[in-house]
C-alpha cells in the first residue's frame, strides 16, 4: 500500500493546486528511504505547478521551471492538502508553500517512501523509472505482450503480478483479487497460462483497477487521499482480508507466497 489506484486518486486530488506558486519548502526531516535532495529542492521555489501525474505508482509534479518532483509513498505514505495555520504533525517530513495559503504535506511514519528531483525532460531516464514494466492500464498491455513474459517462467502468477518490471502498478492487495476474479488459482505457474487465460487476467486487472479508482481506492491502515477523503474499495473486496468466508458457497483461505499474504478461493480459482 499505496497501489496504483491510491496513487491515482492521490493524483486526482492534487489537482487543486494546479497553477500554484511554491514560496517555501520546509524539510524537517533528512532522510526517508533515501536522502532528501534538500538543496535541489530550493529550486522550484517561486515554480508554478503545470501538471500533475502517475507513472506507475510514483506520483510525478511538473513545474514551469521545467522541473519534475517524484514522490513514492512507500507503505505508509500519504499527502495531505491543507490551508491556512497548519499545525505539524508527527510523521510530517515536507510542507510545500503554495499561494493561496495552500499547503501540501508529506507524511510518512514508516519512512519507506521517498522524493526525488529531477529534469522534466529525464524522467523516463532515471533507473527506477526507466526499469519499469508496461503500466497495468496502459492499452499496450496485451495477450501478446504478457504471454512473451509468462510462457516460459516456473514463477507463480502471483509473484508476475507483482513484478514492476513486467506490470508496473499492482501490489499485494490488488494482485489477489485480481486472480480471484480471473479465476486462476495463485499457485500457477506462468508457463502453465494460456492465452486465453492471459487475456482474462488482462480484463481482470483492467476491471478491478478501474472499480478501484472510482471508489477512490482502498483505505486499509494508513491511506487516506490528500483532501482527508477515505477510499471504499475495501468494502468490495471479494477475498483479501476474508480468510475463513464464504463466497458463494466456498471458503476463503489464506497463504503465504514469496513472503506475502494471498486470499484466494481454491473451489473457484483452478
Amino acid at each position: 500500500m499505496p497501489e496504483l489506484p491510491e496513487v491515482e486518486t492521490t493524483v486526482n486530488s492534487l489537482n487543486t493546486l494546479k497553477n500554484k506558486k511554491v514560496i517555501k519548502v520546509d524539510i524537517h526531516t533528512k532522510k526517508l528511504r533515501y536522502l532528501v535532495p534538500i538543496n535541489p529542492l530550493k529550486q522550484i521555489l517561486n515554480s508554478k505547478i503545470i501538471n500533475l501525474r502517475r507513472i506507475a505508482k510514483y506520483i510525478i509534479i511538473d513545474f514551469d521551471d521545467s522541473n519534475s518532483i517524484i514522490i513514492h509513498l512507500g507503505m505508509s505514505g500519504r499527502l495531505k492538502i491543507l490551508k491556512n495555520k497548519t499545525l505539524i504533525t508527527k510523521h510530517d517530513h515536507l510542507v510545500f508553500k503554495f499561494t493561496g495559503n495552500n499547503k501540501l504535506i508529506f507524511n510518512d511514519p514508516r519512512k519507506f517512501g521517498f522524493i526525488d528531483i529531477v529534469r522534466s525532460d529525464k524522467i523516463n531516464n532515471i533507473r527506477y523509472i526507466k526499469k519499469l514494466g508496461l503500466d497495468a492500464l496502459d492499452s499496450q498491455l496485451t495477450i501478446g505482450y504478457l504471454y512473451y513474459k509468462f510462457h516460459k517462467s516456473e514463477v507463480l502468477v502471483k509473484q508476475l503480478l507483482l513484478n514492476q518490471y513486467i506490470v508496473a502498478g499492482i501490489g499485494n492487495i490488488y494482485a489477489s483479487e485480481i486472480l480471484f476474479d480471473a479465476k486462476i488459482s495463485p499457485f500457477t505457474k506462468g508457463k502453465e497460462l494460456n492465452k486465453y487465460q492471459i487475456g482474462t487476467i488482462i480484463s481482470s486487472i483492467k476491471k478491478i483497477l478501474k472499480k478501484a479508482i472510482r471508489s477512490g481506492g482502498s483505505t486499509i491502515n494508513d491511506y487516506v487521499s490528500p483532501d482527508g477523503t477515505l477510499g471504499n474499495f475495501q468494502n468490495n473486496f471479494k477475498v483479501y482480508g476474508k480468510e475463513g468466508k464464504i463466497i458463494r458457497g466456498q471458503k476463503i483461505e489464506k497463504i503465504v507466497l514469496y513472503g506475502r499474504s494471498t486470499f484466494f478461493c481454491p473451489s473457484i480459482q483452478k
